[in-house]
């Protein structure tokens, strides 16, 4: 199993431990071990397999945790996760999903009504029944029937592309108040996550409620959830909730710090300042009740001697550690790139004609472009065979002679067959300058099967990056069955290289996978899988990222030259 497998397999156990009602600490170390485990850079596979290593070595796993996920990985199944969902109907799932509800909740609805279903707590609601359980009201029931209908009009969370459109169009609206002195988004969001379940936003305003009217009419308001002194909750049309922090200026920083998160981060932080006598809260930090921090998240930090870090590192994974050993890496930025190394045409399914793609890419401050257009397996977009990719390449090459300030690259996305091999053969790939070998078909293969077809791809002598490695579609598919550790080995073995495939959908490589790239020493290419011109764009949701994953311009093989690149692919 993988490791978000064997994550999602104990956040499930924590769910329905907690819909039974058992111990807060139990649930807790599930919660903690499954986070603990889907964090890790390298798969829990290996580590159980090493007799001179242990999980327990590991913070939040245990000696039984550490049993169960021996037991996961040997069978792929989990005896107690059986047994609980033996014991608790299947379409109470559901239930746990619903907005405003959790496992606490669902289980007085199921225990007192008897409610198993999405149907029968609709029925409830509108039959005013579960008003009338204690702790819950009508405000509450209204609540959950409009829980309901979110649930049945958006999905859970949405691509992080998706929330910062919502995010720029409200900060535009914001920044016009005259009352609104201080403005800056904060969450899941401002980290970078690949999804993103709600908004949350800071401001520090001369007048609350005049910010707050603001807010309120914001075109793209559906509801307006909760409106007190200082935090306002909307609901948009899209069924996004977004939060509004009112706070003092003194308190700025403190609160961007605090509700930035992650909560795994932030538990570490307080642990540090109360070893220090100090307190760290959303109002600042405090030394006994006197505050010596809290406007800018330089002084929070600064406080406790720590470095100021990039958003995207705020996840407790090894960011502490850096600062301790005063190593923090200065992370990749947009600017540090020299080209993209995955682009299509109108020669298969792209929308822009290479001279297009050029000029675009010009225009963006690139000094080189791939043109990667796919191979004729993919037969439904037109794939090029070898016939027509040699006449692509000296089209090319006649574009070069007249072009100025960029290089065209004469590339291919060639396709890993299913029964193994690639679909040109070697004499057509030697004459490319760049290809990217990915699988479309096959992708419900065995793990073994699939993994193999990667590697013998990388140990091809042409190919020069694996595309997408794990064909993950985020909200869409998940990711195929592979052995990304076989799959980094053999990069590195054979100085290959492995895509970040910017497109927010894909971003593939995750940031976990992107940081253990980086533990294996192999480089990482971020490429955008543009269609269009504007498709070049997405670049800088693969910055995001790969600074998620902690890579800096080093790890990032297209912030080289193409000459120094192509010294690295083995090209002339």
């Amino acid at each position: 199993m993988t490791n978000a497998e064997i994550a999602a397999a104990f956040e499930q156990v924590a769910d329905l431990l907690e819909f039974q009602g058992s111990n807060p600490f139990r649930v807790r170390a599930y919660r903690n071990a499954a986070r603990t485990i889907e964090d890790l850079p390298e798969p829990v596979a290996k580590i159980v397999a090493d007799p001179q290593r242990s999980l327990t070595d590991f913070e939040g796993i245990g000696k039984d945790l550490a049993e169960k996920v021996t037991t996961l990985v040997g069978t792929g199944s989990l005896p107690m996760l059986q047994e609980l969902l033996a014991e608790i109907p299947e379409s109470v799932l559901a239930i746990l999903r619903v907005p405003g509800l959790g496992p606490k909740r669902a289980a007085v609805l199921y225990r007192e009504l008897g409610i198993a279903s999405l149907d029968e707590l609709r029925e409830a609601c509108q039959s005013e029944k579960v008003r009338a359980l204690k702790g819950f009201g009508a405000k509450t029931e209204a609540a959950i029937l409009q829980g309901l209908d979110i649930a049945s009009e958006a999905q859970r969370r949405i691509l992080w592309a998706q929330a910062d459109e919502q995010v720029q169009a409200i900060l535009d609206h914001l920044r016009p108040c005259p009352a609104i002195e201080q403005l800056q988004p904060a969450g899941s969001y401002r980290r970078g996550k690949d999804t993103v379940g709600d908004l949350d936003l800071l401001a520090v305003a001369k007048d609350a409620k005049r910010a707050m009217d603001h807010f309120a009419a914001y075109p793209g308001v559906a509801d307006v959830l909760l409106r007190g002194e200082t935090k306002m909750s909307i609901r948009l049309g899209t069924g996004l909730q977004v939060d509004l922090r009112v706070v003092p200026a003194e308190s700025f920083g403190a609160a961007l710090q605090y509700f930035t998160g992650s909560q795994a981060h932030n538990i570490v932080l307080r642990s540090l300042a109360k070893s220090r006598g100090l307190k760290v809260n959303e109002y600042g930090v405090f030394r006994g009740t006197k505050a010596i921090a809290g406007r800018t998240e330089e002084d929070v930090y600064g406080a406790l001697d720590l470095p100021c870090f990039p958003p995207e590192l705020r996840e407790a994974r090894r960011e502490f550690d850096w600062a301790q050993a005063g190593a923090l890496p200065r992370l990749v930025e947009l600017g540090d790139i020299r080209g993209d190394l995955h682009a299509h045409s109108t020669w298969t399914d792209g929308v822009a004609t290479i001279e297009e793609m050029a000029a675009a890419a010009k225009q963006r401050g690139l000094k080189y472009l791939a043109i990667t257009d796919h191979s004729k397996r993919v037969a439904m977009v037109n794939g090029l065979d070898a016939k027509r990719v040699r006449r692509q390449w000296a089209e090319i090459d006649k574009l070069n002679a007249r072009l100025k300030g960029i290089t065209v690259l004469k590339g291919i996305e060639v396709d890993i067959l299913e029964q193994g091999g690639l679909d040109l053969d070697d004499d057509v790939l030697a004459e490319a300058d760049w290809v990217v070998a990915s699988v479309h078909y096959g992708q419900n293969q065995p793990r073994e099967q699939i993994t193999r077809r990667v590697v013998e791809a990388l140990q091809n002598p042409h190919v020069s990056a694996i595309a997408h490695p794990t064909g993950r579609m985020l909200r869409q598919r998940r990711p195929y069955e592979i052995d990304l550790e076989a799959v980094f080995k053999t990069a590195r073995d054979y100085g290959k290289l492995l895509e970040l495939n910017a497109h927010p959908v894909r971003l593939d490589l995750d940031d976990v996978a992107c940081a253990a790239a980086k533990n294996h020493g192999v480089l990482v290419v971020i490429s955008t899988d543009s269609h269009r011109v504007d498709g070049l764009g997405a670049m800088r949701f693969g910055i995001q990222q790969a600074r998620r994953g902690g890579l800096t311009k080093e790890d990032v093989a297209n912030t080289r030259t193409w000459t120094q690149l192509k010294k690295i692919v083995g090209k002339r």
